[in-house]
């Protein structure tokens, strides 16, 4: 039987997976992402990755089925396999990365943003496998989204469906890199948001708290820190919890409200503080939601890890060989 590839392209680190038609990992390896000279290594690096694993583990291109990859935030064009403006990368100029690929591997190739790509992860493989509805928020150094309608994927007209970090958590908020003000990625993002929120509460706050102390004495903080303190009884760092949970509940109560999918799943980084997040962000959301979404939607964390963007990226291939043996 045919065998898929995964590949979750990350501004340091590109992953890459085998797998089954099943969605299970068969083996899995990683290399640096080459930036430099303008991006221009990247898909030679991924190609002769793959052919180098290919022949270590004495597979031929005949053995794969198709090749599905998650690329981070810039413009994608999903018909024509291009990447424009993704900027962490160094990728300036669109990128014919399917031309590319397809040209030294002779494979399909299917291309999505990774938000997108670790949404599919998650309905395929994941806290989402047995629903058709599902939305998936990835709570990382940015705030990213996927949403999943009756089993499909939306993009929306321009391709901007699923932007839920931008969705406007406070009016006059914080400065977003988007240039909008108040986006919940500003508040709920792993670095800029609860970080934000913790230097900015801090300043505000005059009691006993850790917290407090290791920003007045300069020292570096992270959501991990925040998070690990609040478990701790810390009270500044409960406060900041509270503060970004209220912002992520109200904006997954607005895409409750509008989708009324069966599961919001919370991914990424953040997530990892497990149920210190998923309880206080659930009580903010059914405090926000319509009764019949309160009542139906369910809040949940993200099951699959780091692994989400290759399984999700693999679920790309097959969905492209399935429609062609329609």
């Amino acid at each position: 039987m045919q065998k898929l590839i995964g590949i979750d392209l990350g501004g340091t680190t590109t992953k890459f997976a085998f797998l089954d038609m099943d969605g299970n990992i068969l083996s899995q390896w990683r290399i640096p992402t080459d930036v430099s000279d303008e991006g221009s290594h990247i898909v030679p690096n991924i190609s002769k990755s793959i052919v180098d694993r290919m022949a270590k583990e004495d597979f031929t291109v005949e053995d794969f089925a198709g090749i599905g990859m998650g690329t981070p935030p810039g413009s994608v064009d999903n018909d024509a396999g291009e990447v424009n403006e993704a900027f962490n990368l160094n990728w300036r100029t669109i990128q014919p990365v399917r031309e590319q690929i397809q040209q030294e591997l002779g494979l399909p190739f299917v291309i999505e943003n990774d938000a997108n790509s670790a949404a599919l992860g998650e309905f395929w493989k994941g806290a989402g496998s047995e629903a058709d509805n599902v939305v998936f928020v990835t709570l990382g150094t940015g705030v990213g989204g996927g949403v999943i309608a009756d089993g499909h994927l939306i993009h929306g007209v321009n391709g901007g469906g699923g932007e839920i970090g931008h969705i406007t958590v406070k009016p006059n908020g914080f400065l977003c890199t988007c240039g909008k003000r108040g986006c919940l990625e500003r508040y709920a993002s792993a670095t800029g948001g609860v970080v934000n929120v913790a230097l900015d509460m801090a300043n505000q706050f005059h009691g006993n708290s850790q917290l407090k102390d290791q920003i007045d004495n300069g020292q570096s903080i992270s959501s991990k820190t925040v998070f690990f303190l609040a478990d701790h009884g810390d009270i500044l760092a409960n406060q900041v919890v509270n503060e970004v949970c209220k912002y992520l509940g109200l904006a997954l109560s607005h895409v409750g409200n509008t989708l009324n999918p069966e599961n919001i799943i919370i991914g990424g980084g953040v997530s990892n503080a497990g149920n210190t997040l998923l309880q206080l962000t659930t009580k903010y959301f059914q405090d926000n939601a319509f009764p019949a979404v309160r009542d139906s939607t369910k809040i949940k964390l993200a099951q699959l890890g780091n692994d989400a963007g290759v399984i999700g990226a693999a679920s790309l291939a097959l969905q492209f060989k399935n429609s062609m043996n329609v």
